[in-house]
């Protein structure tokens, strides 16, 4: 056996195994706290920390098998498809979140954070799709111009 195979397998059992079984006793201590009247915040915080851990080496692992091993570009096109992945999947995302929480301190008065806004809210979302949609046209007119200036 390899080094890299041992780091590859320990990788995947860390990912696989230990952090959403860490996951599962977090919200446990979390439901035991809550059910007791303690503050549980820690513990839901460390349950979802350790799923987020656990989908973030999930997908390093999918941005950087996307070529073989040897191959000089592995690395720009994982950064690519993980700009590509953040801008058309988590920024239009985070705008409906935004859309939905602006709209919630609108119609109410809840507010959904104590030092925002309802103006906030939208001007984020707004942001979001802006930077969503610049970069859209960025890929639009790098795909159009592979083949040279003409």
């Amino acid at each position: 056996m390899s080094f890299y195979n041992g780091i590859l397998n320990l990788t995947n059992w860390t990912g696989n195994v230990i952090l959403p079984t860490l996951a599962a006793v977090f919200f446990i201590v979390a439901i035991l706290r809550f059910s007791r009247g303690q503050a549980y915040y820690q513990a839901m915080y460390g349950g979802f920390l350790c799923l987020m851990g656990s989908g973030l080496v999930r997908a390093l692992e999918t941005f950087a098998s996307q070529r073989a091993w040897n191959d000089p570009n592995v690395y720009w096109i994982s950064l690519v498809t993980l700009v590509n992945w953040v801008a058309n999947v988590i920024m239009p995302l985070f705008a409906a979140l935004e859309v939905a929480a602006g709209g919630v301190t609108l119609a109410t008065d809840i507010r959904v954070h104590y030092s925002q806004s309802w103006q906030r809210h939208f001007l984020t979302a707004g942001l979001c799709l802006l930077i969503s949609g610049l970069l859209r046209l960025a890929e639009f007119f790098v795909s159009q111009g592979a083949g040279g200036v003409t």
